[in-house]
């Protein structure tokens, strides 16, 4: 999609209140085919929380400005994730096609994005709508933090990236601080 028509799409789009999953709601898992570094790469939510807590974001289209400079400012932040032991997934149903390239331009191989299905995108409930209330096909700009017990610990939706990487970041290390303290 180019630059122009995604600006033309979200002049007409509504923007979501809040994210559809609340804290202590459990998150579906889910397997998808993605990318990572510029190589194809299967996400799978319940080996990633293995590992700890899991910032699962969903963006609507690779090669988009919003998204563009959503991943690369997460990308920059996965050494501040990791301290904090989290582990960093994207997710899209806007230009699939273009994950691989995406994977290694914008997330800087810093880690894995993927296809959201209509099953990942009902589960999250995160289908953009238009003003009038019909699918837009592409994904929200929605964030959640979700603990390794599979739970969701912070939700944010919010078509602007600005304030996604430093609220999850700050969840992820409030649930870091709480589980030692």
């Amino acid at each position: 999609m180019r630059p122009y028509a995604f600006a033309a799409i979200a002049l007409t789009l509504s923007l979501p209140a809040a994210a559809a999953l609340a804290p202590g709601v459990k998150a579906p898992d889910f397997t998808a085919q993605g990318a990572m570094a510029g190589k194809p790469y299967t996400v799978k939510l319940s080996q990633a929380l293995k590992k700890g807590p899991v910032v699962l974001y969903f963006f609507p289209a690779a090669f988009t400005g919003g998204c563009n400079v959503e991943a690369a400012a997460f990308a920059k932040a996965v050494p501040e994730f990791k301290a904090a032991g989290a582990s960093v997934i994207g997710m899209t149903a806007g230009n699939v096609e273009r994950l691989v390239d995406f994977s290694a331009q914008h997330c800087a191989g810093q880690f894995p994005v993927a296809a959201a299905n209509a099953q990942v995108i009902s589960g999250y409930d995160v289908m953009l709508k238009k003003a009038d209330g019909s699918a837009a096909n592409i994904t929200s700009r929605t964030s959640y933090v979700i603990a390794p017990d599979g739970k969701i610990i912070f939700s944010h939706t919010d078509m602007s990236p600005a304030d996604h990487i430093r609220l999850t970041l700050d969840a992820v290390r409030k649930y870091k601080a709480k589980r030692r303290g």
